[in-house]
């Protein structure tokens, strides 16, 4: 498998920096792992965005799913479609009211939202608890916390196990998650404070002692916010984790 960094960027974009968005390949399948706020120029700076395959999201904050408007505009209307050796339909794999929550957001007002259709340009299918075949990926889906319905996600391919918490605070369902995965790929939005929300987010510090109770190979962090010192939140988690390593957008890992 080969990890790419479109953006990780928490919360909203950052200076230059665009927000969450990875991809994740094996056997020429490109499969897109969330598509938030700048990231659609990020991929289209690194290859044809018709190259993806697949797109799931997590959840469907906007720093996770903005991009999603832009990516209906150029597959509805790119002046080569319909588009040599690649189906105009992308499968889009999110929460139950994946269709609905993105037709939402690209209809043009009020008016349009009952009517706003994107089946012509994706196939939505909801997230499941037991194991999705995606490409040549297996895909487990499981619940995680957070203020709207949101996944945590293990893909296994060739061997090779990789966790992505997506948004979560501490539950139980992410030990089992990453348990003895090669690379957790998790959110550390912030520093470790006793007047954090529950809930909401993981700090540098629960991010560490995740990998190491759930005895990752590689533990990766991602989605720090702008406001928030990254050096600082790469310090917490290398107390339990001292291998801890920040992401930086454009980054390629190999598995």
């Amino acid at each position: 498998m080969r990890l790419t960094i479109l953006g990780c960027s928490g919360s909203i974009p950052g200076p230059d920096a665009a927000a969450s968005g990875y991809l994740l390949e094996a056997d020429g399948f490109v499969l897109g792992l969330e598509l938030g706020n700048g990231t659609l120029a990020r991929l289209q700076a690194l290859r044809d965005p018709f190259d993806l395959d697949a797109l799931i999201l997590s959840h469907l904050h906007p720093d996770h799913c903005a991009d999603v408007s832009a990516l209906t505009v150029l597959r509805r209307y790119h002046p080569a479609l319909p588009y040599p050796a690649r189906p105009r339909r992308l499968p889009v794999y999110g929460p139950s009211d994946v269709h609905e929550r993105l037709a939402h957001a690209y209809a043009a007002n009020e008016d349009e939202r009952a009517t706003t259709d994107l089946s012509d340009v994706f196939a939505f299918e909801a997230l499941r608890s037991e194991p999705m075949e995606i490409g040549p990926f297996e895909v487990t889906a499981v619940p995680v916390d957070h203020p709207t319905p949101a996944f945590g996600l293990r893909f296994a391919y060739g061997g090779k196990t990789l966790a992505y918490t997506g948004d979560t605070g501490v539950c139980d369902t992410l030990t089992d998650l990453a348990c003895g995965v090669d690379v957790l790929l998790s959110e550390a939005s912030w520093t470790d404070s006793p007047d954090r929300p529950a809930g909401v987010h993981l700090s540098g510090k629960e991010a560490g002692e995740l990998g190491r109770k759930a005895g990752v190979g590689r533990l990766l962090l991602t989605h720090v916010a702008p406001w928030t010192d990254r050096d600082a939140v790469l310090a917490e988690a290398a107390v339990a984790f001292p291998a801890a390593e920040l992401v930086e957008q454009g980054a390629v890992y190999d598995l």
